[in-house]
């Protein structure tokens, strides 16, 4: 068994901003796993929010390292397990590694993850194409360069409403804004009324994580379903959003892969929760691991190597009517 990764610049088509942060290129760490003639490849990209970098991720790994190449491990849930401890505080590097684990454990049994988990990508949700904050003109510009049925809408700005409100006469399709954590309850509670009025599905994290309080008089006075990402990181965090989100928004890199998000699915859905997978503008690496275990859930959000103008894989391709999957066993994604 070997452990090896590379570092990739993944250049934007365009400055990508949310409420906290802008960037031009996401640097990610791809994971590479090796073992009797097969390899499995996994992703997380680092994140300032979150304290995320290549240097920690790697350094962790390094720590790691020797159970890895042990080869005292059968599954990616045991591999996951014995990494609990190890990778605490630092998720994004687990998630690298448990995607990777998940490509080689699939890889030598012959099938395609979607296989192994016995999913059918009949059933795979269509991901929403992000467009995010700008000047009014170009958030226009950006969704008319991207024909789509579903947009996801970056808010936090002081002309939010203005901004959807634009974007509604220049296309039918469906809008979902995500806020990012920076609105107040009273803000969110108005501001659903107009967005319902503006063919919105839902809201995504509208109050800050830890506004619980906030949250409650969101739940219960929106006019629009509310959905939690910042407030749903880890598998403990799921059972403390019933009652104050109608949805979860899973991001495997914050949650530490596909071995604990699975669960947080499968969890929400038994507390009567929809369910959303979220990307972090990963290549196509990280985003076809997503496309497997998509046919699990009510909403996706896969978009990462869209929005890339040079991605170092490839792997699925997401159209508005199917996702295409490689014919390859595993996750499908290899490096160019």
């Amino acid at each position: 068994m070997k452990l090896s990764y590379q570092v990739h610049d993944l250049p934007l088509k365009h400055t990508f901003t949310i409420a906290h942060q802008s960037r031009d290129v996401q640097d990610t760490l791809i994971v590479k796993l090796e073992d009797a003639g097969f390899y499995g490849l996994g992703e997380s990209t680092t994140n300032p929010f979150y304290g995320m970098t290549i240097e920690n991720m790697q350094a962790v790994l390094e720590d790691f390292r020797p159970l890895v190449e042990s080869g005292n491990w059968e599954s990616p849930e045991e591999l996951w397990a014995l990494g609990k401890d190890i990778f605490k505080n630092n998720p994004f590097a687990q998630c690298a590694l448990d995607l990777a684990a998940w490509d080689l454990f699939t890889k030598k049994k012959g099938l395609k993850l979607y296989e192994y988990l016995q999913l059918d990508p009949k059933d795979i949700p269509t991901t929403n194409f992000t467009v995010g904050i700008d000047t009014i003109e170009k958030m226009v510009q950006k969704m008319k360069e991207v024909d789509w049925p579903i947009y996801k809408i970056k808010l936090g700005t002081h002309e939010d409403l203005a901004i959807v409100k634009e974007l509604r006469k220049h296309t039918d399709a469906i809008f979902r804004i995500d806020a990012n954590c920076a609105w107040s309850a009273e803000e969110a509670i108005c501001n659903s009324e107009e967005l319902a009025k503006l063919g919105v599905e839902f809201m995504e994290q509208p109050l800050g994580k830890d506004d619980l309080e906030g949250m409650k008089e969101v739940y219960k006075h929106s006019k629009l379903p509310v959905m939690a990402d910042e407030s749903c990181i880890v598998e403990s965090d799921v059972k403390k959003c019933h009652g104050l989100f109608h949805a979860i928004n899973v991001k495997l890199v914050k949650a530490g892969g596909i071995t604990p998000g699975l669960r947080m699915i499968h969890e929400a859905k038994k507390l009567g929760m929809k369910t959303m997978v979220g990307c972090m503008t990963e290549s196509s690496v990280g985003i076809s691991a997503i496309a497997h275990i998509a046919p699990l859930l009510d909403y996706v959000d896969m978009d990462g190597a869209m929005l890339l103008s040079k991605d170092p894989a490839r792997g699925v391709t997401i159209t508005p009517e199917k996702v295409t999957f490689p014919d390859r066993a595993g996750i499908g994604a290899e490096l160019v």
